[in-house]
């Protein structure tokens, strides 16, 4: 193992973005035609900057999906193209159960950490062993992919790309992950496999509705190595408020290594989305997608959408903005970066 790692920036240049379609095997099995939309709207929003990584086990839905998203891309001339895996998954997760990618010093490397939904909420067999699929297909080159006996969701880390990483305690430290391991070691893992020199823990903030302990990508993001955007609620009659409150003030107190405090800009809090159940969704800003030249932006079709994306625009000025309508989405408790996983830029070739 190379002496030297650096888990990227989701900033920093990339080559593909990984996909786990839909099927009617999933949970989405009843709103296929809903949710469907929205994936083909992520496809299409990265092809225009990049390559896509598509895995599906319905194999004549995955061939139909590669025609007709590479015949798109073709006739609107755009750089990217689409990689086709058969491959069997228990949901779409691939924030969660996609490798993360760490820069060495001999180049890329894959990590497949063990993925066990969450801490055993739902099945997760067939998800855990999709990495394994994807690097049989040869779709990350002759770049090697390390397997490591750990639970690690992507979802549940920020990198700043140097050295820094943003965590929630309520999600790594949850027993049902890694009950062997207590914060130390878990900081000292982190440190050999993805390169973590420091570790900035969250103690506070969650959703409502969110199946994941309070991932990170649900609450506050890197933007730059000096800037972070997260979650507020202005409402104090909300069920969140307070737990927001006391994360915001968390935030306010971290520093950069230089000591100085970090750039902090407050995301809208859109109006509260119920399920037919009367379930409240997690509905967030937070779970955007950076790629090249972009920010995919998840929007709920809520009076706060417009905000979310003047915000991200300020934040992000070199980047386009392309809003996606993922409400059909948190209907299975996830968003836009949830079924998404950027791969670095040199590990795909089309």
């Amino acid at each position: 193992m190379s002496s030297k790692r650096v888990l990227p920036a989701e900033w920093a240049p990339q080559s593909a973005v990984l996909l786990t379609w839909p099927h009617p095997g999933t949970d989405w099995a009843k709103v296929m035609s809903e949710v469907e939309p929205v994936f083909l709207a992520i496809a299409k929003a990265t092809l225009r900057f990049e390559h896509l990584v598509i895995s599906c086990e319905y194999v004549a839905r995955l061939q139909e999906l590669g025609n007709e998203l590479n015949a798109w891309a073709e006739d609107n001339q755009l750089p990217g193209r689409v990689i086709t895996v058969p491959a069997p998954a228990n949901d779409t997760w691939a924030r969660d159960h996609g490798p993360i990618t760490v820069e060495t010093e001999d180049g890329p490397t894959l990590i497949d950490f063990k993925f066990n939904a969450w801490g055993g909420k739902f099945n997760w067999e067939k998800d855990n062993a999709l990495n394994m699929h994807l690097a049989g297909a040869r779709v990350f080159g002759k770049h090697p992919m390390q397997t490591v006996d750990f639970v690690l969701e992507g979802g549940s880390i920020e990198s700043d790309g140097e050295g820094t990483l943003l965590t929630t305690s309520e999600c790594l430290l949850t027993p049902s992950r890694n009950p062997t391991m207590d914060r130390t070691s878990i900081e000292q893992l982190l440190t050999e496999m993805i390169g973590a020199e420091r570790i900035l823990w969250l103690n506070h903030g969650y959703l409502a509705g969110d199946d994941t302990d309070s991932h990170i990508d649900t609450l506050a993001r890197f933007c730059a190595p000096d800037h972070i955007c997260y979650v507020a609620c202005p409402d104090v009659a909300d069920e969140h408020y307070s737990a927001l409150a006391a994360m915001e003030e968390e935030l306010q107190g971290f520093c950069q290594k230089d000591g100085t405090p970090y750039k902090l800009t407050a995301l809208p809090w859109p109006d509260a989305i119920f399920d037919e159940d009367g379930e409240r969704l997690p509905a967030t800003y937070a779970n955007f997608l950076i790629i090249n030249g972009a920010v995919l932006l998840p929007i709920y079709d809520v009076p706060q959408d417009q905000e979310a994306i003047r915000i991200l625009g300020d934040i992000f000025p070199d980047r386009e903005i392309i809003p996606i309508n993922c409400r059909p989405l948190i209907y299975q408790h996830g968003s836009l970066h949830c079924v998404t996983m950027q791969i670095p830029a040199g590990v795909v070739e089309v």
